[in-house]
């Protein structure tokens, strides 16, 4: 007879994982352990449990995860060099003056956040670090300001799983769904700038706004591999898709991926020919296995999460207690994206079990507002995952800690959290 509630299991192993983090366990192997934990706990024999963690392994996105992972890694090596870094600084001082290294900590992040990659933030984060490379700016600061402007699209892009997922559930016109959503984004700039950069507005400010010479040819010659690079994210999924209908989606965006990681460092070869020396050595080195680490893990655990069906039974238990119907909408996809720590994990695993509570009798919800509700809370919940890749991968890079970062970020969260509340009023006052 079950006895323990999936929802107090998967926090359990939740809280365990975060012992074992404590005491020095490599986190990336602790994440692989929990989600172990979590399919053994759902009541798996372990011969199941092994047979989980053998498809978890063998599944081709894995690999390619880790591929991509790597060049991502040696990517970050080349924009972090000191003659690139330098080239980014002048850069932004051409197109933003005074205030250039200002703009440019929201708008390179944001820039990369356009395209869904997994562990995105590497992208970004060796620009932040050489637009705030003084001692004075804590670690933790800038993990913040690169984690929180990476994800400012996500509520509505199209390229994005979790906005595919929720046009499929929800039923909804692709420009329906976008108008219902699109406030978020410069709801999520605004929030940003207050709480992370207007209160440094000054100190970031450049010495002088002269441009220097040359600043925009060399500037777009070092981010000349990233448009490659985004170009083929964006444009070789349809390719792929019309070619190969039947491939897995994960899959056909990581090789599109893949291919544009292969054509911009090539690209990088070809810029630095005759200079450049030790091609991948950086993914060799402890910091970057690390991160690989982290990432392989945090792919194993999702697919044994899935294994285990304890999301759903966690959001069977919620339903059973009687909770009125509001709170339990925010509160699944918030609790699905906190544990899965993706947006495609709480779009697929709630937003069916949003549009089923939605049709109850008496419900009398309009779908425009369960829907800003269930994907702002989900997205909220998965800002402050502890196994969100992005969030770990972003840490690691900085060498930060991860309550410092919560600091940073936790007004931001509230004022999402607020705004959210205060748009799901007005869209269900509407009738929309």
């Amino acid at each position: 007879m079950e006895t323990v509630p999936a929802l107090v299991k998967i926090l359990i192993v939740f809280a365990a994982m975060l012992v074992l983090i404590r005491i020095r366990v490599p986190l990336g192997a602790a994440i692989l352990l929990g989600g172990v934990g979590l399919d053994a706990w759902s009541g798996a024999a372990p011969g199941a449990v092994l047979n989980d963690l053998g498809r978890a392994l063998s599944r081709p996105f894995l690999w390619l995860l880790l591929a991509t992972t790597a060049l991502i890694v040696e990517f970050g090596r080349h924009m972090a060099s000191p003659e690139n870094a330098a080239a980014l600084q002048r850069l932004a001082r051409h197109w933003g003056g005074r205030h250039g290294r200002f703009y440019s900590l929201i708008g390179l992040p944001a820039l990369i956040g356009l395209v869904p990659m997994p562990a995105g933030a590497l992208f970004s984060a060796p620009m932040v670090q050489q637009a705030a490379a003084e001692p004075r700016w804590a670690p933790a600061w800038k993990a913040a300001v690169n984690y929180w402007f990476r994800h400012v699209w996500e509520y509505w892009w199209p390229i994005y799983p979790a906005v595919i997922i929720g046009i499929a559930v929800f039923n909804m016109e692709t420009w329906q769904f976008m108008a219902a959503l699109a406030a978020f984004t410069p709801a999520t700039f605004w929030v940003g700038y207050q709480f992370l950069l207007r209160p440094h507005r000054e100190a970031l400010a450049l010495d002088a706004a002269a441009s220097p010479p040359g600043a925009l040819r060399e500037g777009l010659r070092v981010l000349l591999p990233l448009g490659i690079i985004i170009a083929a994210v964006l444009l070789l999924p349809p390719a792929a898709a019309a070619l190969r209908p039947g491939m897995d989606p994960q899959v056909r965006k990581l090789l599109a991926m893949l291919a544009g990681m292969l054509l911009g460092i090539g690209v990088i070869v070809r810029q630095e020919w005759g200079r450049r020396t030790g091609l991948l050595r950086e993914v060799f080195r402890p910091h970057s296995l690390n991160v690989l680490l982290i990432v392989g893990g945090v792919a194993v655990f999702q697919s044994l999460l899935e294994a285990s069906g304890l999301v759903p039974k966690a959001s069977e238990d919620l339903l059973r207690c009687g909770i009125p119907l509001v709170p339990v909408i925010a509160l699944l996809p918030f609790l699905a994206g906190l544990i899965t720590g993706a947006s495609a994990g709480f779009a697929g695993m709630t937003f069916p079990l949003v549009i089923g509570l939605m049709r109850t009798p008496g419900a009398s919800l309009p779908p425009m507002a369960a829907l800003v509700l269930a994907f702002g809370s989900g997205y909220l919940g998965m800002m402050v995952s502890p196994i969100h890749l992005c969030l770990l991968v972003t840490r690691d890079y900085f060498d930060a800690r991860l309550a410092p970062i919560y600091r940073q970020i936790l007004p931001c969260v509230t004022g999402m959290a607020l705004f959210t509340g205060l748009l799901f009023l007005l869209f269900r006052a509407l009738g929309w």
